[in-house]
């Protein structure tokens, strides 16, 4: 029995000590893929150029738990994933939706809470009292995201079973695009993670109101190799840390994300 015992604890005691891979260790650094054009979460300081943004700063944050320097390499968006799979970056930290779809090749830590919200021009305000309202016109979003199969979805279960006609897509570069479009008066709302609202309203006082609610809730993830499990579990257990010790929660204060938190660290949980 005590030797059974003794063997427990040292697997136990193993299992706590347990960090990231020795050739990252021995590196002393963690490549991490960013996409620097996704305020609030990933971005560039106009003045300086420098990266900025929430992922930024969670992922130094991590780094210093870890003790690692994250080596950040900026990327487009199609560019991250390849890049990963590849190994030419060890992560990806750049608002990534966890979606079983992306499972074949990534896991993924779960990090924050996000989910596509449509927004129209506030003189329109009075015509879009809810979600409802959305059935029937078209929505603008970036072509690089799963919101075509969002709002399809949405639309289908929320206005087509209604007897009302079906939202229309269409697709374009991203918010930015959306906003041009909306202000062209081609699109009657934008759509994109709500994440990133606040900030873009900010930036456009008194130009655009949310609609309703986000069509869904969904799930953020750090994203790493299927085969870099160690690595994950490393980041998991240090995001865990900065929660417990409010570095997390100070963090999306800073950038007005506290209603995107997460109130625990699961791995792979995206639907």
């Amino acid at each position: 029995m005590r030797a059974i015992l003794l063997v427990a604890c040292l697997m136990y005691a193993g299992a706590a000590q347990a960090g990231p891979p020795a050739e990252i260790m021995a590196r002393g650094s963690v490549k991490a893929a960013v996409s620097p054009n996704y305020a609030p979460l990933d971005w560039r300081d106009p003045a300086t150029g420098e990266l900025t943004g929430f992922d930024h700063d969670l992922g130094n944050a991590l780094g210093k738990q870890l003790g690692l320097t994250i080596e950040w390499v900026p990327s487009t968006f199609e560019q991250m994933i390849p890049s990963l799979e590849t190994g030419r970056v060890d992560v990806i930290l750049s608002a990534i939706t966890d979606l079983p779809s992306r499972r074949g090749t990534m896991t993924f830590v779960n990090y924050y809470r996000s989910g596509p919200q449509a927004f129209v021009r506030i003189d329109r305000a009075a015509e879009f009292p809810n979600n409802a309202a959305l059935c029937g016109k078209t929505i603008g979003a970036s072509r690089k995201t799963n919101y075509a199969k969002e709002v399809a979805t949405w639309s289908q279960a929320n206005c087509v079973a209604n007897g009302k006609p079906d939202i229309i897509f269409a697709g374009n570069d991203g918010p930015a695009d959306s906003r041009l479009q909306l202000k062209q008066n081609r699109i009657d709302a934008g759509l994109q993670g709500n994440e990133t609202l606040h900030y873009m309203m900010k930036l456009e006082p008194n130009a655009y109101v949310l609609v309703g609610e986000p069509l869904r809730q969904q799930l953020a993830g750090i994203a790493f190799p299927k085969r870099s499990e160690a690595l994950r579990d490393a980041f998991a257990d240090a995001l865990r840390t900065l929660i417990a010790d409010g570095t997390y929660h100070k963090l999306l204060d800073k950038y007005q994300l506290s209603t995107n938190a997460v109130s625990e660290v699961t791995i792979d949980a995206g639907q």
